[in-house]
């Protein structure tokens, strides 16, 4: 195809009036276009990769079928399609390596993405760098085993169930940190980047299993019907028996939101309680509680180290890069206020590379100057 035909397909999609046998001449010239970069990172396997690519031009073009369609997207396809069909704002936006202007990004020096680590305070107040804590036994106390993992999770064992002294440690990130732990209950919980969890060394002879949680945690959460699982935040208390689920409740955030993926979860907010179902998210604003429906992969792209644009409005998003990149974000007098964006992309890459996928909207520029990002029209 040539530049006009590829412009016309593009802007079929965008509108939804592509037909399905345009859509295949649209992949067709995506497997055969050479000069289409292949490089692409963040999904774990193809199938997922396919997934996310078919999820964002069915949503955009409209053809919400596309997945049980006979459509077929040879390997070659699913990686030039993730790379040169950039889902953002209201539209596809096309581009490729020899038809690409150049961007408006200015980058003094760029910012590398952050990494898995951590600091554990003990009871004590010994603090230990997790990132250069060797794997293997880390600390003990009270009956308690606290080990880390070749990978970098924090295991918790208890050796001696007969210990009744009760210790509290705590787990925190700064920016540009994540990390996992694994609680002494067997439960799995996953800190974003400036955030921290409180919680006790061992949950034997306690009433209830509970922590306390400021920034964002996903919690998987082991199966007790005995003993239910509490997280506390400043504003609000969710409790669990065994269910999967996550937290945001940063600071800097006007609101607190739970997201349910299974199982249940009461929420209890001042006189307020709401049990959530599965896809649904709880939404704490001015000591109201509204539920909704969301897109589960969304809320949970941090955890798989990504990060995914589709609900959330710019500023918020903007949070998101400043906290894991571990910058200020300065707005300029003509910074777009709220837009939404589309799209995902690997959290593993250079700052500079998430903000010119987000430049190609049109929308909003950026400058990167030292550990700043300035933002305007």
């Amino acid at each position: 195809m040539d530049q006009k035909q590829i412009d016309i397909l593009t802007q079929k999609i965008a509108d939804k009036t592509i037909s399905d046998a345009e859509l295949k001449q649209y992949y067709d010239w995506l497997a055969n276009d050479d000069q289409l970069p292949l490089q692409i990172s963040g999904a774990a396997n193809r199938e997922e990769l396919q997934s996310r690519i078919f999820s964002n031009i069915a949503e955009k073009s409209g053809f919400t079928s596309i997945k049980s369609k006979t459509v077929k997207l040879w390997p070659r396809i699913v990686a030039a399609a993730a790379v040169a069909v950039i889902v953002f704002g209201a539209g596809l936006f096309y581009y490729s390596a020899q038809n690409k202007k150049d961007q408006s990004l200015i980058v003094v020096n760029d910012i590398a993405p952050g990494a898995s680590g951590a600091t554990l305070t003990l009871a004590n107040g010994q603090k230990i760098l997790i990132k250069d804590a060797l794997a293997g036994n880390i600390a003990t106390q009270s009956g308690v085993k606290i080990s880390k993992t070749a990978d970098g999770q924090i295991v918790y064992e208890v050796s001696d169930n007969h210990s009744t002294q009760l210790e509290y440690n705590t787990l925190s990130t700064t920016r540009g940190e994540q990390t996992r732990v694994r609680l002494p209950d067997g439960s799995l919980v996953f800190l974003n980047a400036a955030s921290s969890l409180k919680y006790p060394t061992s949950f034997a002879n306690l009433k209830d299993r509970s922590v306390e949680l400021s920034g964002e945690g996903y919690f998987e959460i082991a199966k007790d019907k005995l003993h239910s699982f509490i997280v506390k935040t400043n504003r609000q208390q969710v409790e669990v028996l065994g269910t999967h689920f996550n937290i945001n409740a940063y600071n800097d955030e006007p609101t607190v939101k739970t997201t349910l993926l299974e199982g249940s979860v009461r929420l209890t907010a001042n006189s307020m309680n709401e049990v959530l179902k599965p896809n649904q998210q709880a939404v704490l604003n001015n000591d109201k509680i509204s539920i909704r429906e969301v897109d589960t992969e969304e809320i949970v792209a941090w955890k798989n180290n990504e990060f995914l644009f589709k609900d959330d409005d710019f500023k918020t998003n903007m949070r998101k890069i400043a906290r894991w990149y571990d910058v200020e974000i300065v707005y300029e007098a003509n910074a777009p206020d709220n837009f939404k964006l589309g799209g995902f992309s690997s959290r593993s890459r250079n700052l500079s590379a998430i903000l010119k996928l987000m430049e190609k909207t049109d929308k909003v520029h950026f400058k990167i100057i030292g550990k700043k990002v300035y933002v305007s029209k």
